[in-house]
Formats: structure tokens, C-alpha cells, sequence
């Protein structure tokens, strides 16, 4: 009787990329990257920008976790096998297997929805049967920087693609570069969707501020869909909106049911392989008009507003108690403490939270500590999370969840979905949440809310066909 487990047989599939080749690329990072997604170079794609370097990973190899079992696939095979300790113990040990299984470090890329919260930190029974998690094992990896494209692939015939793609043997650096997309347009009733409030939600903003005066909570960060009158051209609105935007990660993917393209403005977290983690909060939010003399009013509003000083004081305090639940014990501090973070066309008080894992503890361990990230969710999460299934309307799915590139090594970075325009199925459409308190009024939250939407929506392109 074999005693091959499912998940070792899934990786045995999988073999090492064999085929690595750098190549010479004029084109600007994040517009190849685009290009690549368009490309059909595999079934599945994710983009992932992380400090300065785009990381373009596709294939048809995947991870699924549900709340109580997981699927592995790759082309046309599955197996099938249980999560009786939930998703994130699936996924340690579907990065076991692969690692296992390689002699090299292995890496997977993938998103985790918001609706992870209830298993975590909240009612199981809310968390749902749709997947949680899903992550990419790539047939091929391209590394992109200013210059330079570092291919691993399985196929020749599909890094041969990817450098076509590229143009990489015939184009010049003073060449014009090519229109990546087919012609498309704005969004031109974007300022009318962002001004309107079909769903209530300065309603739900009172009703959450009522709950905190009444002490059910501390904060939450209730938020508003805005839906889209068509489906955009993702690809084409990731280059627009990645040139407009100044974010923490950007992301551009196609898997698991989800499409999305977004420009993260923090991150949930970040772990090394030698343990060392962090958190980067950011909460507490002011117009950014690109206006020099009215940012730096705005900047000084926003540290003398006491509403916004004490939002994210909560929310740096509850990262340090989550990061000291997983770190050896007195290595959690703040290391960088209210500073100011542009993103796009807002700016945030920031702040950011390191420790050192403890033994026994490890990314997925931090992860499942502090997903989701309390400037999405609120104070104390367990208590948000249900003023949340009383004041908005149905489930986030991938807002507020995370994006995230993890390595079979230990390594994990994973961004905060803000600041995004979804896809799933036919429809399309913008979320923004403001974070609630009890001196919080409905209408400057509401305002927040279309200052952060700002940071998408005049630059989605659509199709002109």
C-alpha cells in the first residue's frame, strides 16, 4: 500500500523550473509586468510589486483552502485532502510538501480572502464554503527590474514567449515603447458612483459610532462598494494607476476566482527567513491634493486631530499585543511611530511594529495573528467583526484580506487589499472604508472614503469596444 500522501503526490508534479535566462528590457517595470498578465502564459497569474522589484508568476498548478478541506491541482488533476485545523495549517503543509519535494527554495503567490477573519478571530459558522485561500506553485517566474528580466521557466517554447513578450533581443533603450493594451478609455461618471450613497452608508457609519459610545467596541472600519457600470480593462488600469500611485506593494492577478489590480498601501505582514517580523499600521487619513502648501496643511490637520491621533494609536497598540503573542518575549516595539506615508491621493499616519518569532512560531503562525489587518477590520477584532456583519452588506471576499508571496524557506510577504478594483464573474466594482469611532461623524467619513477612492477610480481604463 502506497503511503505517498495526497499533497507529496501534487508536488511530485511539479518539477524545478529548469530553463533560467536573463535578458536586457528597456520597457519600465511595472508596464511588462502588465504585459505578461496579458500574455496567456499560463492559466493562472499574479503580479506582485515588493520593495522596487515585480515578481510575474504563472501556471496552472494551485492551492485551495476552504474552512474544512483543501484542493491541490495542477492541469487537469486534483487531490483532494481535509483541514480539520483550518486553512492556514493546510497551507503549512502544502509548503511542506513542495519543499520536500525541491531542492531548491520554492515560491508560491496567492491571496487570502477577508472572510478568514471569522475563523480566526471571530464565528466560524460566518466564514463561508467559498475558498479562503488560494495560492499560484508558478511554471514560470520572471523577476523584473529597471533594465533586467530574470526568466525561470519549465518550458523553453514558454520563456522564448515571455521574451518576445519582453521584445527584449530587439528593442533600444531609446526605442518608443509599444501600447502594451488595445485602446481604452476613462470612467467618465467616476466623480458621480464616487459622490453617491445608494447603500446607506453614512447610516452605517452612525449606527457603528452609536456601538462604540455604547461600549461594544473600540473602532471599526466600516466600508462602501462603489459597483462599476462595466468590467475594466484590469491590465491597462494597473500601468494607469500604478504611475498615479505611490504604494507599499501593488498587485495585478488572476486566480482563484478573483481578478484584481491594486496598489496596497501597507503591508500585514513581513517575515524573514531568519524570523524576523513586522507589521506597518496605518490609520488615520487627509486628502493629498499634490498641492504643496495644502498637503503640508493637511498634514498638520491630520496630527492635531485628536479623532485620527487616537485611531491609530489603537491600532498600533493591538499590533504590538498580536506580534508579542508569536515573538520572543520583549522583542516587540514600534520602530517607526506616526510617521506620514503618501499613497496616492491620501496620507496616512504610519507606523511600524517588529518582533522576532518565538520557537515554534513561524510566518504562518504571524499571519494568522495578525490577518486581518486591524486598519481594515477595527478594535478589538472579535467585536468589529461582528459590528461589521451588522453594518455592511454581505462579504467583503478579497477586501481586506491580503496578497501575498511566500517561499517554502519560511519567508512571507503579504499586502493589505486596499485601494483595488475587484473582478469576480460580471461584475466589477471599488470598496473604501473609513475607520469609525465614537466621535466620528458620517459625513467627513464618508469623505475619507471618497479621498481613498480617488487613489483608483480616475484611473480605470475600459475597452472601448
Amino acid at each position: 500500500m502506497s503511503t505517498t500522501t495526497p499533497l507529496a503526490a501534487w508536488a511530485a508534479t511539479l518539477p524545478e523550473p529548469p530553463h533560467r535566462a536573463v535578458l536586457g528590457v528597456s520597457e519600465e517595470p511595472a508596464r511588462a509586468a502588465a504585459r505578461l498578465a496579458e500574455a496567456g502564459l499560463g492559466a493562472h497569474h499574479v503580479v506582485y510589486e515588493q520593495s522596487g522589484t515585480w515578481h510575474f508568476a504563472a501556471g496552472s498548478a494551485t492551492f485551495d483552502a476552504t474552512a474544512t478541506g483543501a484542493t491541490a491541482r495542477h492541469g487537469e488533476r486534483s487531490w483532494h485532502v481535509p483541514a480539520p485545523e483550518g486553512p492556514l495549517a493546510a497551507v503549512r503543509a502544502a509548503l511542506a510538501a513542495l519543499r520536500a519535494a525541491s531542492s531548491r527554495d520554492r515560491t508560491v503567490h496567492g491571496w487570502a480572502a477577508f472572510e478568514l477573519a471569522h475563523l480566526l478571530h471571530g464565528d466560524p459558522a460566518r466564514a463561508g464554503t467559498e475558498p479562503l485561500l488560494s495560492f499560484l506553485v508558478p511554471s514560470v517566474e520572471i523577476t523584473l527590474r529597471p533594465g533586467k528580466a530574470e526568466v525561470r521557466a519549465g518550458d523553453p517554447a514558454v520563456a522564448a514567449r515571455a521574451a518576445t513578450v519582453l521584445g527584449a533581443e530587439a528593442r533600444s533603450a531609446t526605442a518608443p515603447q509599444p501600447a502594451p493594451f488595445p485602446a481604452t478609455a476613462p470612467l467618465p461618471e467616476a466623480a458621480a458612483l464616487l459622490a453617491a450613497d445608494p447603500g446607506g452608508y453614512r447610516a452605517s457609519v452612525a449606527a457603528t459610532s452609536a456601538d462604540i459610545r455604547a461600549g461594544l467596541l473600540d473602532k471599526a472600519v466600516v466600508s462602501r462598494v462603489v459597483p462599476l457600470p462595466r468590467l475594466p480593462d484590469l491590465g491597462a488600469s494597473y500601468v494607469t494607476g500604478r504611475a498615479a500611485n505611490t504604494p507599499a506593494r501593488s498587485f495585478l492577478l488572476d486566480l482563484g476566482g478573483w481578478r484584481a489590480a491594486g496598489f496596497s498601501p501597507e503591508t500585514v505582514v513581513e517575515v524573514g527567513p531568519e524570523g524576523e517580523v513586522s507589521t506597518q499600521p496605518l490609520a488615520g487619513t487627509r486628502a493629498r491634493t499634490g498641492e504643496a502648501a495644502e498637503d503640508t496643511r493637511l498634514r498638520a490637520e491630520l496630527y492635531a486631530d485628536p479623532k485620527e491621533v487616537q485611531e491609530h494609536a489603537l491600532s498600533v497598540r493591538l499590533a504590538c499585543e498580536e506580534l508579542a503573542r508569536v515573538c520572543v518575549r520583549g522583542s516587540v516595539a514600534a520602530t517607526e511611530f506616526m510617521a506620514v506615508r503618501e499613497r496616492g491621493s491620501v496620507q496616512h499616519l504610519a507606523s511600524r511594529v517588529a518582533g522576532r518569532l518565538e520557537g515554534g512560531s513561524d510566518a504562518w503562525t504571524a499571519f494568522g495573528a495578525l490577518f486581518p489587518a486591524i486598519t481594515a477590520t477595527g478594535v478589538p477584532k472579535a467585536a468589529a467583526l461582528d459590528a461589521l456583519g451588522r453594518h455592511e452588506r454581505g462579504p467583503r471576499g478579497l477586501y481586506g484580506g491580503a496578497v501575498f508571496r511566500s517561499c517554502t524557506s519560511g519567508a512571507l510577504d503579504a499586502a493589505l487589499v486596499l485601494r483595488a478594483v475587484l473582478v469576480r464573474g460580471d461584475r466589477a466594482w471599488l470598496r473604501a472604508g473609513a475607520g469609525v469611532m465614537g466621535v466620528s461623524t458620517p459625513a467627513r467619513e464618508f469623505d475619507e472614503t471618497r479621498e481613498k477612492l480617488l487613489s483608483v477610480a480616475p484611473h480605470l481604463r475600459f475597452p472601448l469596444s
